[in-house]
């Protein structure tokens, strides 16, 4: 914020008073957010709304709006007002409901917003929000163990009948939110244990590192894996002296999916077996009929898509039924109803059946103005925890990935949380 917010932060007078409260029920909010998305959608959805309603009033009661100078405020702006205009009633498809869900997407822009420019502006509230982050990772791992070792997990669910552990949850959607957490809760403590320049702490930072991964590699998840062996990749070219930990890691993962085979056929047959036969059939895959499915709806609606949720509410229509040989092959349906879903599983064809090829460049400009501030000095003077949010950008928003809905609160909404701590840690160059 401005130098007049800062003025006002401590001001006597009702003034002063009101932005303590507003800064006091964000803080709260803000550290509750993430547990919220694990097990309490609607507790994580009154913080975003609390956070950003509160940052709105702030700004209103200082006259203070310099932050939608921001460039990526800017350009996040023209992509969301975008998405509303495709949406409205007569250009989108989905009638007022796909509107009102268009609308309302703004909450996490002003999330973001709010978290970069007053919420976490202080050291000591990022310092407790990635406490608070790195528990929600810890708490999936340790569930994720449990079901592996004892068959269940506190709560007495089992493995997923197709085999992937459930970690806390009652369903296989633990890899998603710990591939997010993961680098942003193991980085710090990992380069703090190799910075003592012990053989015992380096030793520990190589148990963390590999039982981390090792927890990655049980869930039995192919895409989060993938993610996050990339994000080892760019981790270890940012950070040098995690290089030889990571590879030991990763070697280490390596076997233990080769040992799968024996030890936990399910999972060997998720991560290797059923991966092999759909890249060798994807187009032919439910994920090549779904991207199959989103070309169709773009080649129909170039400019403005079906607005917002447009392929949920066009992909049983019978005219996108063309699969990958359409129109050489005219029998080729592209798996006709059974082809469809709630979403894409890809953010970019997400955006693009949303609104449109106007709307993609816009969403995949916003992405890289978030990488390029996010990565800001890292190549220079890296930090742990820097370069862990930085690479949960990467993995949320890489372009070749079967998704999550960019906007589902369990995974769209840590993100953004996750987006907004990334950059206020940019701005105010990092925890020291």
């Amino acid at each position: 914020m401005s130098g007049t917010a800062n003025a006002m932060d401590g001001g006597d007078g009702a003034t002063g008073a009101w932005l303590r409260r507003l800064d006091q029920m964000s803080a709260t909010a803000v550290l509750l957010m993430a547990p919220g998305m694990l097990h309490a959608y609607v507790l994580a959805e009154i913080c975003i709304g609390l956070v950003a309603v509160a940052f709105l009033a702030r700004c209103a009661l200082l006259g203070d709006w310099i932050w939608l100078r921001t460039p990526w405020v800017v350009l996040a702006g023209l992509w969301w007002l975008w998405l509303v205009f495709c949406s409205l009633p007569g250009v989108g498809r989905g009638g007022t409901a796909s509107l009102i869900q268009a609308v309302v997407v703004v909450r996490y822009l002003v999330l973001a917003a709010a978290l970069e420019h007053q919420v976490l502006r202080d050291a000591w509230l990022r310092r407790w929000l990635w406490r608070v982050l790195a528990l929600c990772a810890a708490y999936i791992a340790l569930q994720v163990y449990l079901q592996a070792f004892i068959g269940h997990n506190l709560f007495g669910q089992a493995r997923w009948p197709s085999g992937e552990l459930t970690g806390p949850f009652d369903k296989p959607r633990a890899g998603a939110p710990i591939s997010r957490l993961f680098f942003v809760a193991l980085l710090p403590p990992a380069m703090s244990l190799i910075g003592r320049g012990s053989r015992a702490g380096g030793l520990a930072a190589l148990v963390l590192t590999g039982s981390a991964l090792a927890a990655q590699v049980l869930i039995g998840q192919r895409m989060p894996l993938l993610l996050v062996v990339m994000g080892f990749v760019v981790s270890a070219a940012l950070l040098a002296p995690l290089r030889r930990p990571a590879t030991i890691a990763l070697l280490g993962a390596a076997i233990l999916i080769a040992a799968s085979a024996v030890l936990v056929p399910p999972t060997f047959y998720r991560l290797v077996t059923k991966f092999s036969a759909q890249m060798e059939t994807f187009p032919t895959s439910p994920y090549g009929e779904l991207a199959a499915r989103a070309v169709a709806i773009a080649e129909q609606h170039p400019w403005t898509g079906r607005g917002f949720n447009g392929f949920r509410t066009g992909c049983a229509e019978p005219r996108y039924f063309h699969g990958w040989t359409w129109p050489a092959n005219p029998n080729d349906d592209g798996g006709g109803l059974a082809g469809c879903n709630i979403h894409p599983h890809n953010h970019y064809l997400q955006a693009l059946t949303d609104s449109g090829f106007p709307g993609l460049f816009l969403f995949a400009a916003l992405v890289v103005t978030w990488l390029a501030v996010l990565g800001r000095g890292l190549s220079r003077t890296p930090t742990a925890l820097r370069v862990g949010l930085f690479v949960a950008l990467l993995i949320q928003q890489w372009p070749i990935a079967s998704t999550s809905s960019a906007f589902a609160i369990e995974i769209g909404g840590l993100s953004f949380l996750l987006l907004g701590f990334g950059l206020a840690e940019a701005r105010s160059g990092g925890i020291r």
